[in-house]
């Protein structure tokens, strides 16, 4: 096996290892190398011997890096390597650093009766006990629920969110009633610290401190006060289980996302076309493009739907039915119509893509005011729906287009699941500073932390901090936040620079759909090879 004069390490070890396998004795050297060994060569019979010898140096010089980092030269190292290290206190050193960061970031609105915890706050202590409910709390803090009768206890359920949020809203009522939005954000400091773990185990060499970086500049300021992260943890567990074809748990997994949010599912389908490729279910389009080929595709497609796996499909619906259909017996509309009419009727936000549009429309004689409904500031003007129905046709178009794409096998279920979620920000009537929390754990997850990545997303994710913490603060009454100078000049340039990133993900500029090595820890499972080909 060739390998360059200069590693002469790898070299070393890389020849001790090959006499070992040969040799079997394991004894000459430690069975984590012998291990190292064994993860690096499976996989390998179906590569040409340049690619793999490729591949396999690639994946020593990582296990080299990771495992001895004693070795490596520079007066920072030994701290850098145990901040990268996948055990060991240290290695929580960054998340805690950015745990405690983020309450000092968001100190100032723990006991505000206004807050968005304030209004979870809300809605459990009215499920459990009613409309009287609203007697222990501030007049304010339930003002935007309105009775026209008294409502009994287990009847009032969230406008906006899924019913089973209610059992996260209701956690945080173990602490007393003025502690509440406290305990709500240790609550998600603790699902903070569980998305870490997963990285540190299943991501990427520095894909947690990447995570823990994002959080830091990008969501410091809203991570412990919206419950975002569990849905993105969830999100997660789903692909980090598909990858390895545990499918029933990556069902589930998305289906208990969908109940605390509804975004995740969009990756449903993403999900399912994984499965029956990796089941060998389901054909791979031809890399052909032609017309005849176009055509043709969806006929195979429909003759080989008796081949196709349904259980686990059948499970996610019956998990989101069932948790659904409780709710329903005390509430039917609440449960499955109101949080889809929410949706349907808001207007577009201040820092939409599409408020861009409305903007540069009022030099043409289109007016606009602020209004502040569905728990926002939004647009009110005569082009808001067609604007919101233009930008749906384009996620129609891109949601398509992605699954096109990985029906050919170009996109795998990590790199599906990236893709429709910028596409959703994007093209959304809403784009909340908390949107961006749901990709910062697959983002890191893929490896997205190259040059390009850091740069476009770290100034996306300080634009939008910027825009919340600062801009936002810079008046007392809300309406006169967009006038306030520089705030759409910094919404069009981060909706710009999402954008071109969405565009970038989805053409692949600047190889930007491209994989990070995960760890060499396979198990014949996997959905696809767990390292750059």
């Amino acid at each position: 096996m060739r390998i360059r004069a200069s590693d002469r390490k790898l070299r070393k070890t890389l020849l001790t290892l090959l006499i070992n396998r040969f040799a079997s004795v394991e004894s000459k050297i430690s069975t984590r190398e012998t291990r190292a060994f064994r993860d690096c060569s499976i996989h390998f019979a179906e590569v040409s011997n340049k690619e793999e010898r490729r591949i396999r140096r690639r994946l020593l010089q990582e296990y080299l890096q990771q495992d001895k980092p004693g070795k490596t030269r520079g007066p920072f190292s030994s701290l850098w390597n145990a901040l990268l290290a996948r055990r060991g206190m240290m290695a929580y050193l960054p998340i805690t650093f950015v745990a405690i960061a983020m309450f000092c970031g968001a100190s100032w609105q723990v006991f505000l009766p206004l807050t968005d915890p304030a209004r979870y706050q809300c809605y459990a202590l009215l499920f459990w006990l009613g409309s009287r409910a609203t007697a222990l709390l501030p007049a304010s803090q339930c003002a935007f629920l309105s009775f026209s009768r008294v409502v009994p206890p287990f009847h009032l359920l969230p406008l906006e969110y899924p019913p089973l949020t209610l059992l996260l809203f209701s956690l945080a009522l173990l602490a007393p009633l003025p502690y509440y939005q406290l305990a709500f954000a240790l609550l998600m400091s603790l699902i903070l610290v569980l998305i870490y773990s997963l990285l540190l185990h299943y991501g990427p060499r520095g894909a947690a401190l990447v995570f823990a970086c994002y959080i830091f500049i990008g969501a410091i300021a809203t991570a412990q006060g919206r419950f975002d992260l569990l849905p993105a943890a969830l999100t997660l567990l789903c692909i980090i289980a598909a990858e390895r074809k545990q499918w029933t748990g990556a069902y589930v997994a998305l289906a208990l996302g969908v109940l605390i949010k509804l975004y995740p599912v969009l990756l449903f389908p993403i999900l399912f076309i994984a499965e029956q490729q990796a089941e060998g279910s389901l054909s791979i389009c031809p890399q052909s493009l032609t017309l005849k080929a176009v055509l043709q595709h969806p006929w195979a497609l429909l003759r080989e739907i008796c081949r196709w796996h349904w259980k686990n499909s059948l499970i996610f619906l019956g998990v989101l039915i069932g948790v659904t259909g409780v709710f329903a017996l005390f509430n039917f509309q609440g449960a499955f119509v109101d949080q889809f009419r929410y949706f349907a009727q808001r207007p577009v936000q201040i820092e939409a893509t599409g408020s861009i549009l409305l903007w540069l429309a009022t030099t043409f004689g289109y007016p606009l005011h602020i209004v502040s409904t569905y728990g926002s500031l939004n647009i009110v003007s005569e082009l808001d729906g067609p604007v919101a129905l233009s930008f749906e046709m384009v996620l129609i178009v891109g949601y398509v287009y992605t699954l096109w794409m990985q029906l050919r096998g170009k996109l795998d279920v990590t790199q599906g699941s990236i893709a429709v979620l910028l596409l959703f920000v994007a093209t959304g009537k809403v784009f909340s500073p908390q949107y961006l929390i749901w990709l910062m754990p697959l983002l890191a997850y893929a490896g997205a932390f190259d040059r390009f990545w850091l740069l476009c997303w770290g100034a996306i994710s300080l634009l939008t901090t910027f825009i919340f913490t600062y801009l936002y603060s810079r008046v007392t009454d809300p309406l006169l936040i967009p006038y306030v100078p520089g705030f759409v000049p910094a919404v069009s340039i981060r909706n710009a620079l999402f954008v071109l990133l969405t565009l970038a993900y989805l053409f692949n500029w600047f190889q930007a759909r491209q994989r990070t090595l995960l760890p060499p820890r396979f198990t014949g499972r996997e959905t696809r090879r767990l390292y750059d080909a």
